[in-house]
């Protein structure tokens, strides 16, 4: 039924835990194909008095150093999947999070996406937001969504 699964992880141990549900996803069906993806948002400073002070080469070279600590983090997170008999692909991706985890979905036929959330509700996802949530608002396809364990969801 799904052919094509997309596992957002920003290296955080919360969106790993999705890790053992991909597993045994795939291994159901050894003929989908997997496909770990990891966001990595421009550099933006925040604030006048800094705006201006970072050259644009110097930039460029942080954001470069981000997808390369982006790749080499996937390709680890890909490395223990094959251990456990999962083949996956990697795909680290430049630009707003939000915009390119839904356009990669789009343009590389995703029906699928498994990803974690903290479960927040009232302020807490008011005041933080929640990545998760506006995939799931904005997805053209199903998405799974697995509570982080010790997760209770609760308003701060």
């Amino acid at each position: 039924m799904y052919n094509h699964i997309m596992v957002p992880l920003d290296g955080s141990e919360l969106a790993e835990c999705v890790l053992p549900h991909v597993i045994f996803i795939a291994k159901a069906d050894p003929g989908r194909q997997i496909t770990l993806v990891r966001a990595v948002p421009p550099l933006k400073i925040y604030s006048a008095e800094f705006e201006g002070s970072v050259a644009v080469p110097e930039m460029q070279r942080i954001e470069e150093q981000s997808m390369a600590n982006a790749r080499d983090y996937l390709d680890k997170q890909a490395a223990l999947l094959k251990e456990k008999g999962v083949n996956a692909a990697v795909s680290v991706i430049f630009g707003d999070v939000l915009d390119v985890l839904t356009d990669f979905a789009e343009k590389n036929k995703v029906d699928l996406i498994i990803i974690a959330t903290h479960g927040r509700s009232g302020i807490s996802r008011w005041v933080w937001g929640s990545v998760a949530d506006r995939i799931l608002r904005s997805a053209r396809v199903p998405v799974l969504m697995i509570r982080a364990p010790g997760s209770h969801g609760r308003a701060i």
